[in-house]
């Protein structure tokens, strides 16, 4: 992946976004702590999408319809657009390689009995990934230190960069 390719777009993915390219190469940034960014790849139409969820799952069942415009904050609602979107073009399950970034524990948790939100969406994503029928090719989530990933749209490539730990 050439991150310095001055021909190459960029685009920098904010928390409750999702971005998705068809035939045009497209590095996506994003950082992510307790937040979880989706990475998902078909060559056959070379079609790459990423999201980056802030939390698991939208507390109205109604949410992932496609009529909230607060979707794309959960990661669920936000995996479950993207494969829409992928279906509508022809895309098969089987087609679909699936990369997994973040959820960070960054937070120190009230209750020993507490799960982070950053589980809590790696939770939420797994099954998602798993309900569906996905391949899942990689992932890098939780642990204490956020992540940097560059997503090139094209090839499906991710590079990853961990920050370093702030004392």
């Amino acid at each position: 992946m050439n991150l310095h390719d001055p021909e190459m777009k960029t685009v920098y993915l904010k928390p409750g976004e999702i971005y998705i390219a068809r035939d045009e190469p497209t590095v996506v940034t994003t950082v992510l702590g307790s937040c979880i960014s989706v990475a998902m790849f078909n060559g056959r139409l070379n079609i790459g999408a990423i999201c980056h969820g802030l939390l698991p799952k939208c507390r109205d069942k109604k949410a992932c319809d496609g009529t909230c415009f607060e979707e794309f904050r959960y990661v669920e609602c936000s995996m479950r657009h993207i494969l829409s979107r992928f279906f509508s073009l022809g895309v098969h399950r089987s087609e679909i390689r699936v990369k997994l970034f973040g959820g960070s524990d960054m937070f120190e948790l009230k209750s020993p009995a507490s799960i982070s939100v950053g589980k809590q969406n790696i939770e939420t994503a797994l099954k998602v990934i798993g309900d569906e029928g996905l391949t899942l090719v990689s992932s890098d989530v939780g642990g204490p230190l956020g992540r940097k990933i560059f997503f090139h749209t094209q090839t499906g490539e991710v590079l990853l960069k961990r920050q370093k730990e702030i004392k």
